[in-house]
Formats: structure tokens, C-alpha cells, sequence
């Protein structure tokens, strides 16, 4: 009897401890602070920001309604930060997320701190954690400059009145969500003579491993960084994104960097596309004409990088079609 008892108390020391670590999760996670700050809305700084929100980071391919009349489905004209993107239960996520509303119709009672937060650390105004569909842990390797022209930039922003819901996480995502925000872990931005490293620079700031990593229980497989197959569930089937690894056969490697600018400057926000037969099947959620209006020496430094990895061999199959029954 005595074992017995001593067994029965360390199980209710085990679960007490249990209930106060899941309570510490819940009430005082995430702990990242806001940081007092003043970002001066200079035309340098809306004028950097507009370009790393609209080409490079892509904040508005989610932050606005997306026209998926054209391929890739460029920003609608007037919808500007207005939020709206879904990433839903049905595309395998473990709830349902929405990109907010960043214009100052939303964002005007935010301090630039909590805004900086948000973006480089993935915490909200009210302290709640920020599903990581937004990449801010890649957004917290930008430059604090760069970030600052960010937030000049949507404070610019026509203002929206626009709603958007609140994100929904699932049991237990939503206590796993406030262990994911960290401090950010800020790079300094190399200078563009140095092609190599600002090549790396804005790969990572632009979250490219994001999409191009295979992903297996929410987290990236090892050893497989770019080298394509994360799968995005969408009503006719799943698609996957490609080995942007140097491998010639299954990545792009035999890619010239002629191929590779033109490739991404084919669809440039000018140049629209109509979808192809007016079907999902034949489009890419890839924000194709963001990215084509990047200057072009980003896009050969991008290249550069790239090339610089080492290849991985992986075919991926870009698209599997689902039974229709």
C-alpha cells in the first residue's frame, strides 16, 4: 500500500506540473516585449517599403484581394492591404487563418513597435501569436532598416474599411502557436557589389525556403532546404513547389541566369495574363507578378545564390489531380 501511495503521488506531482507548464503556455507565452520606436514616414523609406512589401517580402500577395481571373493571381486594384487571404482547413491547415488588414484603417491604433513585432516576431497588438503562414521568422533576419520601410510604407497605405475574421486555430495548435514566436535575429543588408551575400539576403528575407522546402508535421524536412515539394491542398488536387536547388536534372541547374531573370520578369505587374481556359488547374499561386517587377540585379543575385547551394536531387510532380467521384 505504501508503494502504492507513493506512485499515486508522484503521478499528481507529474499532472500538477503538467497543468502548470500547459497554464504557462497559455497565459504568459508569447513573452517578446514591444519595443518603443517612431518610424519617420520619409519618401526614401515609402518608397524602399513599397518595394520589399509589393516585390520582394510580398506582404500585399496576402494582404489584398487576389484576382484569380489572371494567372497567379496579381493584387485587385483598390484592395490594397486590405487583408482576405485564406488558408483554411480544407488547404490542410490546422484551422482557419486570415491575412488581416493592414491599411491604417486597421493598424492606426498600433504603435510602429507593434507593428514591428507582428512582422518580425509574429505577435499581434493584443499579444496573441500570429499563425507562421506569415513568414516573420524570415522577416526577422531583414535589416531593422528595411523593416522600418515596411512599416512606413503601409502606413501610407489608402486606408480600407474592411473587416477581416479572426484566425480559428485548432486543439492543440493554438498552444503550439505561442511557443513559435522569438526574437528576431536581424542581418545587416549586404551591399549589392557583394552578389553572393545580398544574393542570401534577400532569399531569406523573400522566405523563399518557405514554399520550397518539403514540410512533414509543420516543420522542414532536414537536410532538403529548397529543394522543393511542399504540397498545397486546393480543391481539384495538390500542388507542389519545385527543386530551385542547382541539381541539373530535378532542380536548375542547367538554368542560365538569362533563363532564370526572364523566367520571373515574363510576369511582371504590367504584363497580366488571363488564367489559361479559365481554370485553377492551369494557374500558380506562386505571386508570379510580384515577384517579375523585382529589379533585375536582385533577381541575378537571387540566381547567384541559389547556385551557390549545394544540389539536392528531387523530382517533384508539380500537380496531383483529385478523384472526382
Amino acid at each position: 500500500m505504501k508503494a502504492l501511495k507513493i506512485i499515486f503521488i508522484g503521478l499528481g506531482i507529474i499532472i500538477l506540473i503538467i497543468i502548470g507548464l500547459l497554464g504557462y503556455v497559455r497565459y504568459f507565452l508569447p513573452d517578446i516585449g514591444v519595443s518603443k520606436m517612431n518610424v519617420a514616414l520619409t519618401p526614401e523609406r515609402v518608397e524602399r517599403g513599397e518595394y520589399l512589401a509589393s516585390h520582394v517580402m510580398v506582404c500585399m500577395d496576402c494582404h489584398s484581394v487576389r484576382d484569380w481571373s489572371y494567372f497567379s493571381g496579381p493584387p485587385t486594384p483598390g484592395t490594397l492591404g486590405a487583408g482576405g487571404d485564406e488558408f483554411t482547413r480544407e488547404m490542410g491547415f490546422p484551422g482557419n487563418f486570415y491575412a488581416p488588414n493592414i491599411t491604417p484603417y486597421n493598424l492606426d491604433s498600433w504603435s510602429d513597435g507593434e507593428i514591428f513585432r507582428a512582422i518580425t516576431s509574429g505577435v499581434n497588438k493584443n499579444g496573441k501569436p500570429i499563425f507562421p503562414v506569415m513568414p516573420y521568422h524570415s522577416y526577422g533576419k531583414a535589416d531593422i532598416e528595411d523593416i522600418y520601410s515596411v512599416i512606413a510604407y503601409i502606413r501610407s497605405l489608402e486606408p480600407i474599411k474592411k473587416e477581416v475574421p479572426e484566425s480559428e486555430p485548432d486543439f492543440p495548435m493554438g498552444l503550439i502557436m505561442n511557443l513559435m514566436p522569438k526574437e528576431p535575429q536581424h542581418m545587416i543588408r549586404p551591399p549589392k557589389s557583394d552578389q553572393l551575400a545580398y544574393g542570401e539576403y534577400l532569399t531569406k528575407v523573400a522566405a523563399c525556403a518557405d514554399c520550397h522546402t518539403p514540410f512533414e508535421k509543420g516543420q522542414p524536412v532536414t537536410g532538403m532546404m529548397y529543394a522543393g515539394g511542399r504540397e498545397f491542398e486546393l480543391p481539384f488536387g495538390t500542388l507542389r513547389a519545385p527543386n530551385i536547388t542547382p541539381d541539373k536534372a530535378t532542380g536548375i541547374g542547367a538554368w542560365t541566369e538569362d533563363v532564370f531573370v526572364n523566367r520571373f520578369q515574363a510576369y511582371d505587374s504590367i504584363h497580366k495574363l488571363e488564367r489559361k481556359n479559365g481554370l485553377m488547374e492551369y494557374n500558380s499561386l506562386m505571386p508570379w507578378n510580384m515577384y517579375g517587377s523585382m529589379e533585375k540585379d536582385d533577381l541575378e543575385a537571387i540566381y547567384a545564390y541559389l547556385r551557390s547551394l549545394a544540389p539536392i536531387e528531387h523530382q517533384v510532380e508539380k500537380v496531383s489531380y483529385r478523384k472526382v467521384e
